[in-house]
């Protein structure tokens, strides 16, 4: 159940039940395509009348469109209802530490086009040239009218200013966390490109993106997304809502420390989940051992080979790059252990690179977590696959989830 909150609350009108039909109705037509106006007046339990101006309404908007005839044996033929796919398209934008891709993708988070650039570490450049991307892509592609952008970011956005707040491993100046004075990506995108924009962290966008377009989303209604790249996030879904806290900072579980005379984190903090659990770990889990074989000393860090090298030689059977893998499976099972406890969720996704070695990393993180928490077993941790690009499915969902969520009130 949801407090009301009576410092700020929206009581329902009947404009607000014509929202929630609204919604109802294009989630179907989504999930359930093609379906015809009467299924959706029997799914719904709404007269044939409300299903038929309210879909109209979607078909003026361009958000759905009309195809072929059903087959009935009597009277009048069905005309099947899709979404416009043709017609009305989305811009994600998934920024990490180095680089930044980008891509057009229709309603249902097919690819259209992509491109990419550097992400540097000048904010305002950054977004200029960002901005300049997405015009192109725009004027690339005329005949689909763009619902929005959505934006996955590796850190955390206060939902108020819509200002990045929190992102240690961007190595951006401008974010600090102690004023609530951020970078504002929101602002200067809308500006330069015309479109509505949504800004929200990455791992919060791949938990979104998983209940709009994964194998269960008819099913979950609490989950939780594992970000695991240069950093470890989580994005978590109780009760079919998702956590953010007064600024955006709830579920930040990679930095929850885990040993306080730990390694040094980049958020400033000592021995945080993601210097055990990252990429970053694992590649200096590997430079550890085989730099130690060479010359007894410490990993020299300007050598240090990237994470897709390290997973190429896990992938061919490297005893000393298994061994790394294994020891980042151990401290994600150490972290995902902390989250089974704390949230008992239906379902963990793990989403990243490292999902290419499941076969490694998965027995490694199962072990620790049968050992932990007596529940365990009733949460089911599986890899997304990181070829469909579930950050930036993630980031497609931002924009999506404005039509597709009921609306808020009391």
């Amino acid at each position: 159940m949801r407090k009301i909150d009576l410092s700020s609350f929206q009581v329902a009108t009947s404009e607000t039940a014509r929202n929630i039909n609204r919604r109802i109705i294009l989630n179907l037509i989504r999930m359930r395509q093609p379906i015809s106006r009467a299924d959706l007046a029997r799914h719904t339990g709404l007269q044939r009348s409300t299903v038929s101006v309210i879909t109209e309404q979607l078909i003026t908007e361009q958000w759905i469109t009309e195809g072929g005839l059903g087959h009935k044996a009597r009277g009048r033929k069905p005309r099947f209802l899709h979404l416009n796919n043709d017609r009305a398209g989305i811009i994600g934008v998934n920024v990490r530490p180095k680089i930044t891709t980008l891509a057009l993708t229709d309603l249902n988070a097919r690819f259209i086009s992509q491109d990419s650039i550097p992400t540097t570490s000048n904010p305002q450049t950054f977004l200029a040239e960002l901005a300049g991307r997405i015009q192109n892509l725009q004027k690339s592609h005329p005949q689909i009218y763009c619902e929005g952008i959505g934006v996955g970011l590796p850190g955390r956005v206060d939902r108020k200013t819509h200002r990045l707040v929190f992102a240690p491993n961007l190595g951006w100046k401008e974010v600090d966390l102690k004023d609530s004075v951020g970078v504002d990506i929101k602002t200067p995108l809308e500006l330069a490109t015309g479109l509505p924009v949504e800004v929200d962290n990455a791992a919060n966008a791949c938990a979104l993106s998983e209940m709009w377009f994964g194998k269960h989303s008819d099913t979950i209604h609490d989950l939780i997304a594992l970000t695991v790249e240069e950093g470890v996030g989580t994005g978590i879904f109780v009760d079919g809502q998702l956590i953010g806290g007064p600024i955006g900072m709830a579920g930040e579980f990679g930095h929850v420390s885990l040993n306080e005379d730990g390694p040094l984190c980049r958020c400033g903090n000592r021995g945080c989940w993601e210097v055990y659990a990252s990429n970053s770990a694992a590649v200096n889990y590997y430079a550890q051992t085989t730099s130690k074989t060479r010359n007894g000393r410490g990993p020299d860090q300007s050598s240090l080979p990237a994470f897709d090298d390290l997973l190429r030689l896990c992938e061919s059977g490297d005893p000393k790059a298994i061994e790394a893998i294994e020891r980042m499976g151990y401290y994600l099972g150490v972290g995902i252990s902390m989250l089974i406890t704390g949230f008992a969720p239906s379902l963990i996704v793990v989403i990243g690179e490292v999902t290419r070695v499941w076969d490694r990393i998965g027995p490694a993180i199962s072990k620790v977590v049968s050992e932990k928490p007596k529940w365990a077993h009733a949460t089911r941790i599986t890899p997304l696959d990181w070829m469909a690009q579930p950050r930036m499915r993630g980031a497609i969902a931002l924009v999506l989830q404005k039509h597709l969520v009921a609306p808020t009130v009391a």
